[in-house]
């Protein structure tokens, strides 16, 4: 069975660029955020329909990726990310997306001290990024999730994501067995 890190936070805090870094230090496998390839393709005038779209294609993804049963899965953004981008969007969190569980075995929440960088499907820039960070704290907490915070330029962020990974599996990607005392 894979071990799931997913990564959460505002756009521009380096999940997509340090999820492949964290899963070739760990020899794991990316699971890319579907939504910014459907985003790319369609546009981000989002319905309601396009985020149950997203996230069904996010979960397809994932289950893709597992059925190679790889040690480990960093999969960048899961449903937490897309309620959390229903509510900034619609104002609410889109019930249908709100009943689909969170499944990650470690969450890693990234700080949005970084730079913000428009890149064509990137929306929530300036004052509505504390928001959208604030949102994702909300929809963790909601879900009785308690990430591991990532800040700090992108080498501290590097690094404290390995430590956090570390403490669960060894650099081969395997779990690390519990001493009993």
């Amino acid at each position: 069975m894979s071990f799931r890190v997913c990564l959460c936070g505002a756009e521009s805090t380096g999940k997509s660029t340090l999820a492949p870094r964290l899963a070739a230090h760990f020899g794991g496998v990316v699971v890319r955020e579907y939504g910014r390839t459907w985003a790319e393709a369609h546009g981000t005038e989002f319905r309601r329909q396009d985020l149950r779209t997203i996230a069904d294609g996010q979960i397809a993804t994932r289950l893709g990726a597992e059925m190679d049963a790889p040690r480990l899965i960093v999969e960048d953004t899961d449903i937490v990310m897309t309620c959390a981008w229903s509510i900034m969007v619609f104002g609410f969190a889109d019930p249908a997306l709100a009943a689909i569980p969170a499944t990650g075995d470690m969450y890693l929440l990234f700080t949005p001290e970084t730079a913000w960088v428009d890149d064509g499907t990137r929306l929530f820039g300036g004052a509505s990024r504390a928001q959208f960070h604030a949102t994702i704290v909300a929809e963790l907490a909601r879900r009785a999730i308690v990430p591991v915070v990532i800040s700090g330029d992108w080498d501290a962020r590097f690094a404290a994501a390995v430590a956090a990974v570390g403490t669960v599996l060894d650099s081969s990607g395997r779990r690390q067995r519990r001493r009993l005392s």
